[in-house]
């Protein structure tokens, strides 16, 4: 079941800061265009990955999420199922507002929830955005 507009619009227009989790070096692949839309829009983009190259296309960014030396609104996952769950408690380690899940990610929210944090599942964050921010696609 697709979130409610009004949840993700809430999200979206209060969120500043993003971590997209599972950022690619490929400035083709999704996660790479995402982050550079979503910086387009005016959010301070942070990047995610243990590869070490990514420094070197993204200056933003960390090798983990409890690596950023600010608060984070946003978690962005764009990772394999298996490595959700790691994720998601680091979300909550950051003490991140919401943790969203892209297109295909799906995981119990009962952890993330029960501490605290909004979760939004199998939801493209740039589509959304750029539909509910009356954008078009």
């Amino acid at each position: 079941m697709p979130e409610p507009a009004e949840k993700l619009i809430k999200i979206l227009r209060e969120a500043r800061t993003i971590a997209i989790v599972g950022l690619s070096t490929d400035k083709t692949k999704d996660s790479f265009r995402a982050a550079e839309y979503l910086k387009s829009k005016g959010y301070r983009v942070f990047g995610v990955s243990p590869n070490p190259k990514l420094r070197s296309v993204w200056p933003d960014s960390y090798a983990s999420l409890r690596d950023i030396p600010e608060p984070v609104d946003i978690a962005d996952l764009f990772l394999r199922p298996e490595a959700v769950e790691s994720a998601v408690d680091d979300a909550i380690a950051k003490r991140a507002k919401i943790v969203w899940m892209q297109l295909g990610i799906r995981h119990d929210a009962a952890k993330a929830e029960k501490a605290g944090l909004i979760v939004v599942m199998d939801t493209c964050i740039m589509a959304s955005h750029k539909f509910l921010m009356r954008e078009s696609v």
